[in-house]
């Protein structure tokens, strides 16, 4: 009797130190979108709040003044973000495979290999040259693709996923006639849906998010990433202010530029579709980082 109330009370209290860190996970989401819609007057006099005083949807009419663009790059982080988690979600595991058989020698030369690359590179001058004059990748989206196809880490926990599966059961394979593309397909990838659910949607993470990529390679308005074509609006941030302030003052409008809006407008418009996407795959998600942090 004693140790069932000693567990309904730690029960208690981890759910209650669980919802706590939850209810601070949410918050500042909350305050995000609330910031977003929004009237700039308001929050200047009264600060931030929860919940809106006054509802404005200047700020998004500010960046939807010319939705053609938004659009577009909306559609090429979609193409990128789909089309490169896949393929580099195929050529990680592949990668992963052969590093974790034990009957294949060269497993620990290749997994220091891919290790070593974590800690150094070959410079960004060089990696430059190599996508903009060896391989001619400037300005088209596999620019946007490519560079981000292999990353070590990702590699590095997906082997140590695939180190859990029993070494017999490929033995059992070979036994059976199966070749290793055949036993890669069949038997190791649908063992390990959830490190692949993780590892696919932390690659789209990447891909989603990414910037740099299109600072460095693209100058087609056509090809501009989201999140690249957000940046460029934050970076004209101050431009765009003082022209919309010097058409107010020609128009005799006591308007105020909705800058802090804007800014949680875009943050909103940015992280929108992965909130959505995520909690379709978090219990992959969870289940994949615990098994492939524990096993090795």
């Amino acid at each position: 009797m004693l140790n069932t109330k000693k567990n309904d009370f730690s029960s208690f209290l981890r759910n209650l130190i669980l919802i706590f860190v939850c209810i601070l996970c949410i918050i500042p989401l909350l305050l995000v979108i609330s910031i977003s819609i929004s009237n700039t007057d308001y929050i200047t006099k009264e600060g931030y709040t929860i919940i809106p005083r006054t509802f404005d949807l200047g700020a998004y009419i500010f960046i939807l003044k010319q939705p053609k663009q938004l659009i577009d790059s909306y559609i090429v982080s979609i193409v990128v973000t789909i089309l490169g988690s896949a393929v580099s979600l195929i050529f990680t595991a592949m990668l992963a495979y052969p590093l974790m058989r034990k009957d294949y020698k060269f497993s620990k030369q290749i997994t220091f290999i891919v290790f070593f690359t974590l800690l150094f590179n070959g410079g960004l001058v060089p990696w430059y040259i190599l996508i903009t004059k060896y391989l001619h990748l400037k300005d088209s989206i596999l620019a946007l693709i490519l560079p981000y196809l292999i990353y070590p880490w990702f590699v590095l926990i997906l082997r140590t996923f695939f180190s859990s599966i029993q070494f017999e059961l490929i033995e059992a394979a070979e036994i059976d006639g199966a070749g290793e593309f055949k036993t890669f397909w069949a038997i190791i990838l649908p063992m390990s849906k959830p490190a692949l659910a993780t590892i696919g949607l932390l690659i789209a993470f990447r891909y989603w998010n990414d910037w740099w990529l299109g600072m460095l390679f693209i100058k087609s308005e056509n090809l501009k990433p989201l999140q690249y074509l957000l940046y460029t609006i934050m970076s004209n941030m101050e431009e765009f202010e003082r022209n919309f302030q010097a058409t107010a003052i020609m128009q005799s409008n006591d308007v105020t530029f909705p800058r802090e809006p804007v800014r949680m407008a875009m943050a909103v418009l940015a992280a929108g579709p992965m909130l959505i996407v995520f909690p379709f795959f978090q219990k992959y998600f969870v289940r994949g980082m615990a098994v492939g942090a524990v096993k090795g």
